[in-house]
């Protein structure tokens, strides 16, 4: 090797030795030992040992300086190998250094144990954060699956687009990020909370198979799955069936899955299940599959019960087995939990050898409820039947969900080695909202309803169903899709249900309302979720981990120092007036 040209540490080995070469990189450690001086050296692929006998040649250095050292690869002795690194049998004999650039301050963490750190000291110092081995690895991974994902869509005939990041503001669930626009005063663009007008004027475009990189933005309150701006697989086909979609949709997270994950992974055709069906059974309409616990409905043996918490409710159960050995402190646990997430409590029945039933429910039960339950919900000795009962049966569904995944891991009955994949389909079209007593959209208001215009003329608003579906793995929705409606007599009637009369919709939606007047052909898509696709495959906690430079958990960006005033001339500019209660 040349000593004037910089080699990458990952390139040099026992072959090299007696070789004078050039490394840079940056001071991970600086050790003495007795008049002997090692310094670790780490460039972006590997750290290598490197060694003075000159007590003033790395005198000063601060970890972290950007160093170039030229010396010569020597053999380490059998007794200070080391097998962690790919560089552990050799090192550098350094005969000349040179500070690149000098750390001036003291490190706020240190770099490779930069994890431990609290979140939003690392948030503000992303930029040594990086340097961590997981962080660069994460960086790594993120780009081999964006690349591996772009060829795959390449290679499935999809023709890829870049759509507007500013755009116009609509109402599509969430709130709009706003950018105020300078030369219309008063007006203002909005960041797009997703591609989708775009993607659905591509189709009367024309195109067959659309699909990008989309950057998606939305001001909702952050959370472990959820951040301001997130990335998503957005995907449409022109003369889509439902079935059509589903099945590239399964072949995106069966093989991306397959190929960077080592966990077990669903076969396909993933479970399909209804949204009716994953709200009564699992409590959710993001099931975990790996909790094998099913919640049942009691309300009909319960019917006349003489329990005043069970009258007029609905009332679900969730049996586990061999648990009732159990410690009192154990139950009481559960007890707290379920106070924790708004419940009074939690009832719960233990099936004893003699088949009779013990537990604080049961001086409120009838030989034949006790009867009917153990036999309907096949109970065996030392099951534990838990009760969760409310008024309101989306409610009570609530806290079934929650209560079981609860239990699942109390219970150690979840498979952290396998990735569950599910399919959720057939979505209502509305929910009714309680607080302000009228109708919203359950999912997306471009939606097809199965029937068409004549399920929104003929059926209650509660009863239409849309051909919507979720891609769910291990309790977290990885994917959300439609078939559109492309009709529009039945758009403007589905937005009428909702309160918008036609005139306000066609206002709000003009490109759509007018681009489908030329002719519109059936669509369909999804767009999975490529953050917390990396998310599951890396088995980190939130979003945060495998995002660049995300905001903190408050949605500030502590490291560019956003959001942040406007000075009063880009305010006069863009004729605004900021009037901020104190």
């Amino acid at each position: 090797m040349n000593k004037y040209y910089t080699v990458l540490v990952k390139d040099l080995d026992e072959k090299n030795i007696g070789e004078k070469v050039t490394i840079s990189g940056w001071v991970e450690n600086i050790r003495d030992h007795g008049g002997v001086l090692f310094l670790d050296l780490r460039d972006t692929t590997e750290t290598i040992q490197t060694i003075s006998n000159d007590d003033n040649m790395f005198k000063g250095l601060a970890k972290e300086s950007v160093v170039k050292l030229i010396g010569t690869i020597r053999k380490r002795s059998l007794d200070t190998i080391n097998e962690r690194l790919l560089t552990g049998k050799i090192e550098l004999l350094v005969e000349d250094l040179e500070v690149l650039s000098a750390s001036l301050h003291e490190l706020p963490f240190e770099i490779m144990s930069s994890r431990k750190t609290k979140e939003d000291v690392r948030l503000k110092y992303r930029y040594l954060d990086l340097r961590n081995e997981k962080m660069k690895e994460t960086l790594h991974l993120r780009s081999e699956v964006l690349h591996y994902l772009r060829n795959k869509m390449y290679d499935l005939g999809f023709t890829e687009v870049q759509t507007p990041i500013l755009t116009a503001s609509s109402p599509e669930g969430a709130r709009d990020f706003v950018v105020p626009s300078r030369s219309f005063k008063g007006k203002f663009y909005a960041l797009p909370q997703a591609p989708q007008i775009y993607k659905e004027l591509l189709m009367v475009g024309g195109l067959d198979k659309y699909f990008q990189i989309a950057p998606c933005f939305r001001d909702e309150d952050a959370r472990a799955d959820r951040t301001l701006e997130f990335y998503q697989l957005d995907l449409e086909m022109n003369f889509a069936k439902e079935e059509e979609v589903l099945n590239i949709g399964e072949e995106i997270f069966y093989d991306t899955f397959t190929k960077f994950s080592d966990k077990e992974v669903s076969p396909r055709p993933f479970k399909r299940i209804s949204y009716k069906d994953a709200m009564e059974m699992y409590g959710t309409d993001k099931p975990d599959l790996r909790n094998p616990l099913i919640i049942c409905d009691a309300t009909e043996i319960l019917q006349n019960t003489s329990f005043n918490p069970f009258k007029n409710s609905t009332i679900k159960v969730i049996v586990v087995d061999d648990i009732g050995v159990n410690s009192n402190s154990w139950f009481n646990e559960i007890v707290d939990y379920a106070t924790s997430i708004g419940m009074p409590g939690i009832g719960y029945v233990t099936l004893m050898e003699d088949e009779s039933l013990k537990g604080p429910i049961d001086k409120f039960l009838t030989d034949d409820e006790r009867k009917n339950l153990i036999e309907k919900f096949a109970m065996k000795t030392n099951s534990v039947m838990f009760f969760i009962a409310n008024k309101k049966k989306k409610t009570a569904e609530k806290f079934a969900g929650l209560i079981r995944d609860e239990l699942g891991r109390r219970c150690n009955l979840i498979d952290k080695n396998k990735l569950e994949l599910c399919i959720i389909n057939d979505f209502p079209m509305f929910e009714y909202d309680e607080v302000k007593k009228k109708y919203e959209f359950c999912h997306n208001p471009f939606s097809l309803p199965h029937g068409g215009i004549k399920d929104y003329l003929e059926k209650e608003p509660s009863e239409i169903l849309a051909y919507q579906y979720d891609f769910v793995c291990n309790g977290n929705e990885m994917a959300s899709g439609a078939i559109r409606n492309h009709d529009l007599d039945s758009l403007a009637k589905g937005f009428e249900i909702v309160g918008y009369s036609r005139e306000e919709t066609e206002e709000r939606f003009k490109s759509i309302f007018t681009a489908f007047k030329y002719g519109c052909p059936p669509h369909g898509g999804m767009a999975p979720g490529i953050d917390r696709l990396l998310m599951l495959i890396l088995d980190e906690p939130n979003l945060r981990e495998v995002q660049v430079f995300p905001t903190s958990a408050s949605g500030a960006d502590l490291m560019m120092g956003s959001p942040s005033d406007l000075t009063s001339d880009q305010l006069e500019e863009l004729g605004i007036q900021v009037d901020v209660d104190e």
